[in-house]
Order: C-alpha cells, then sequence, then structure tokens
C-alpha cells in the first residue's frame, strides 16, 4: 500500500527549488573557473553572476549595479541595519533577523531602538517615528506570518520628507506583487532566493544610487568592492534563473489568491469559530494565518505533518521555540487566539485538489465537522 503524496503549504518558509534553478546550478557547477580571472573559465563564470544579477535587478525594477549578492536575507538585512545612524525604528512585526541586529548594534552604540507600533491588522503606525539625519527606518514590504502589505511607497514618501533613510526587507513579496525599487523611495532592499525557489544560502542588497554603505566583508574586490569573497556562482545562478520564472508567477497571483480564499471560506464554514487573522487587511494572495481557539499551533503542525501537509506556526526561523509569536501580539490578538494560529502558504503549484484536501483534513481533525456545499 503506498501513502498518499505529500502536499507543500509552506512557500512562505521556503519555496520548493525550480526546475529551472536545479538545471542553471547543474550547468554553473560543471563549469570551471573563478569568476574574477580573467582567462576565458573566469570570465564564463563572469558572464553566469552577471546575467543573474541582471534577472534579480529586473525582478524588482532595479538597476543591475544597484544589486549586490549576499549569502541570504539575514546578512542582507544586518548589512543595511550596519550603516551609520542614531536611532533606528522599526514594525514592531519585522522578522526577527531585523529585530535582533537593530538591538544589538543599538546597544553597541548606545543608540535608540524604537519598535513602532501596528494597527489590530498589523498596518504600522508612524505617528510616534523618529526622523531627521541619523535615522533609519526599517519597513517590512510583507509580513512573513500573516501575509500583511505595508504601504512602502507612503513610508518612502515619508522618509524624503523627514530626511530619514529607509530599508525594506522584501523576502516575502518578489512574484507575489509587483515591485517597483525604482519609484518605492527605498534606499535599501533585502531579497532572498529560496522564497522564490531558488538555492537556500543566496540572497541580495539592492542598494540605491548614491547610498553610502560600508561592506561586512573586506579582503577582496568582488561585488563592485562591497562584498568581499569569491561569489557562489552556482547558488548566484539559481537566484538568477528564479528571479526570471518569479517574473511570471505573477500572472498566477489571481489563481493563487482565488484558492487562497476558497481556502479561507471552506475553513470557516466547516469551524464557525475560526479566526482569519488580518483578513480585512492588504495581503499576499498566497497567505494565510488561520486561528481557532481553543487548539495549540504546535500541536495542529503535528497533526498535519501525519496527515502529509506541511504547514507552519508562526516563522520557520523561529521553529523549536516555545512561545507566543510577536507578530501576533503585537497585533494584540487575544492570547487564545495567538496560541492556536497556523500559517498556511500556498504557491503557483498549488491545486484545488490540494486545497480541498486541507480542508478536509482540518474538518477531520476538528471533529468531522461538515462544510456547506
Amino acid at each position: 500500500m503506498t501513502s498518499a503524496p505529500r502536499k507543500y503549504l509552506d512557500y512562505n518558509a521556503s519555496a520548493p527549488l525550480r526546475a529551472e534553478a536545479r538545471a542553471a546550478m547543474l550547468r554553473a557547477l560543471d563549469l570551471p573557473g573563478n569568476p574574477s580571472s580573467v582567462h576565458a573559465e573566469g570570465r564564463h563564470q563572469r558572464a553566469i553572476v552577471d546575467d543573474a544579477r541582471d534577472a534579480v535587478a529586473a525582478l524588482v525594477n532595479a538597476r543591475p549595479s544597484e544589486v549586490v549578492f549576499t549569502s541570504g536575507a539575514t546578512e542582507s538585512n544586518t548589512w543595511a541595519l550596519s550603516a551609520p545612524w542614531t536611532r533606528v525604528a522599526f514594525a514592531d512585526v519585522e522578522h526577527v533577523s531585523v529585530r535582533e541586529p537593530a538591538a544589538q548594534i543599538a546597544a553597541a552604540r548606545g543608540c535608540e531602538a524604537i519598535p513602532l507600533p501596528v494597527s489590530d491588522a498589523g498596518v504600522v503606525d508612524f505617528a510616534s517615528a523618529p526622523s531627521g539625519p541619523g535615522t533609519l527606518v526599517v519597513l517590512q514590504m510583507a509580513n512573513n506570518e500573516t501575509g500583511v502589505l505595508q504601504d512602502v511607497a507612503r513610508a518612502g514618501i515619508w522618509a524624503t520628507e523627514h530626511g530619514a533613510r529607509l530599508h525594506t526587507d522584501a523576502v516575502q513579496a518578489p512574484g507575489r506583487v509587483k515591485i517597483d525599487f525604482a519609484s518605492l523611495g527605498v534606499h535599501t532592499m533585502s531579497l532572498s532566493a529560496h522564497k522564490i525557489g531558488g538555492p537556500k544560502g543566496a540572497g541580495a542588497l539592492v542598494i540605491g544610487a548614491g547610498v553610502d554603505l560600508d561592506p561586512l566583508f573586506t579582503g577582496g574586490g568582488q561585488e563592485q568592492r562591497r562584498r568581499a569573497g569569491t561569489e557562489n556562482v552556482a547558488a548566484i545562478a539559481g537566484f538568477g534563473a528564479a528571479a526570471q520564472a518569479a517574473l511570471a508567477d505573477l500572472d498566477a497571483a489571481a489563481r493563487v489568491q482565488r484558492l487562497r480564499d476558497s481556502l479561507e471560506a471552506d475553513i470557516l464554514r466547516a469551524t464557525p469559530g475560526a479566526v482569519i487573522v488580518a483578513q480585512e487587511a492588504a495581503r499576499l494572495p498566497n497567505t494565510s494565518a488561520i486561528a481557532l481557539p481553543g487548539t495549540s499551533a504546535e500541536t495542529l503542525v503535528i497533526k498535519f505533518d501525519l496527515k502529509g501537509f506541511a504547514v507552519s506556526a508562526g516563522a520557520a526561523c523561529s521553529s523549536g521555540k516555545v512561545g507566543a509569536s510577536h507578530v501576533l501580539s503585537a497585533m494584540r490578538l487575544k492570547p487564545e487566539i495567538a496560541r492556536s494560529a497556523i500559517r498556511v502558504s500556498l504557491g503557483t503549484d498549488t491545486t484545488d485538489a490540494d486545497v480541498a484536501a486541507f480542508v478536509a483534513a482540518w474538518r477531520d481533525i476538528h471533529g468531522g465537522a461538515s462544510v456547506a456545499a
């Protein structure tokens, strides 16, 4: 007897590796040479890196010269936060890769780190934000747990008017919403390859023209002398191929949102006491944070896993930690809701059958309630 195929509904944690990315990586792995070498083999490696840079830049409408490859968004966020500032403000729902380095750098410098409150829907309130020269403001484009979208363009206008520098962690947004770095008014932007079907361990920091940012790593002239060290050509090639494919995903965003909305509607019919977190807010089309008071998120994740579904409770980066989500706490959700919330995140490969199977598993786990026709 063969078991049913597993259904992956955890794209916000990491998207499956795309076929295009795998093929690009294998081609790069088969080639010799260092991209800093001037011989033919080295020039071929350099061309692979340059082509990937072009693709990543096109994904967010940036100039290729503004894209610097890193080991991932955590490095990119830390690098952006290493800029000179006297005070840093960040949304209270920011990812831990922003919150922790912000606090550590502020403590080391004897400066202020100011969390900005959010509404009950998870939208940041700038009323208490500091301003003026020496201020760095960090605002995620989309929340990894709830999918809530922030108005980064409005924040860019605010930063310009108030003399502040603005960094955005955009890792969840590419391929799901259109991004225009050139018009957002941000100074730096973090990206991650594995969120769009590229390899883990590759990312980028997009650095706007005229932004002065000292390198984190020195000792070589790679990446326009902004990040020393021989480039991970295979991972960068995979990132570039994934970026090209992610642009096409925008055409499928409406279909993915229809699946997400159908899933939520069926869950609410099956269990009227369930709560869709930030349901009325602007969200990523693929993301649903679902809570059912009286249940445990950790237990639900295990039960769904046993039934063949991959879903999350909170951020994947915090897996193994017991405690309420800082995101849901910042949104002032009741503890019984925050403790029970799981995240379901879909991808372009998700089907109607996958959603129907998840709803059936939800009904089974929660007592076999039937869904209205």
